[in-house]
């Protein structure tokens, strides 16, 4: 079974916010720690992935995304810290084994 993912990025704690959907949040990650499309990510340095939902439908996905997006900042804020309060990097943490170098482009 497919998975869908909402993720958080953050340029550091407390720092500029992005928010995403994405069916391989490896590869998503990925792209974005190297920079690899131009856009708001990589002008703010958004990097660090700070939260994540899973989903089976791209429907329910988009929709939480398209929920997150219109929260105020302080609501993502405490989003984030209830699960993740030290703000620290879940790619390297969690997810970082499962990551190649060779699975981006």
């Amino acid at each position: 079974m497919k998975s869908f993912y909402v993720y958080i990025l953050c340029s550091g704690k407390n720092g500029t916010l992005y928010i995403g959907v994405t069916n391989d949040l490896n590869r998503r990650i990925q792209i974005h720690k190297k920079r690899l499309i131009p856009g708001f990510t990589q002008r703010y340095g958004v990097e660090y992935l700070v939260y994540y939902e899973i989903f089976e439908s791209i429907t329910l996905a988009i929709r939480r995304e398209k929920q997150l997006k219109k929260w105020n900042r302080q609501w993502k804020i405490q989003l984030i810290e209830k699960v993740n309060p030290e703000w620290i990097d879940l790619f390297d943490s969690e997810l970082g084994p499962r990551f190649r170098e060779d699975d981006v482009m």
